[in-house]
């Protein structure tokens, strides 16, 4: 069974820093691309950052976290990280990982995890 579980959030001041991490079960994750996803009350989902499978180098970032956020892997622990730093409260919602066996920037996501709560305090 497939499982992916995030963790990590809660509740920060603005300029404060979290790390959410999506620790995955039931598959090999370093053949996943894997991307973070949030979704603020009353606004659609969005595609914060994406990372390609182990390998392949190539990782993504929406605008608004450009150069605050990073998102890595450690596939020894099968696990992916967003780094969240300079967090602002524009940036709290519910954050969710997800896997595709295809590239992290296309729509169809072949797995999702629970998601965990980020609020940034002003």
């Amino acid at each position: 069974q497939v499982q992916l579980v995030e963790s990590g959030g809660g509740l920060v001041q603005a300029g404060g820093s979290l790390r959410l991490s999506c620790v995955a079960s039931g598959l090999t994750f370093r053949a996943f691309a894997v991307g973070w996803f949030r979704q603020a009350p009353g606004k659609e989902r969005e595609f914060v950052a994406g990372i390609s499978k182990w390998g392949g180098g190539g990782t993504y970032y929406t605008d608004s976290v450009k150069g605050r956020f990073t998102i890595s892997r450690d596939p020894a622990k099968n696990t992916v990280y967003l780094q969240m730093n300079s967090l602002k409260p524009e940036d709290t919602a519910f954050y969710y990982c997800a896997a595709t066996y295809l590239a992290y920037d296309q729509p169809n996501y072949d797995y999702w995890g629970q998601g965990t709560q980020v609020t940034v305090s002003s």
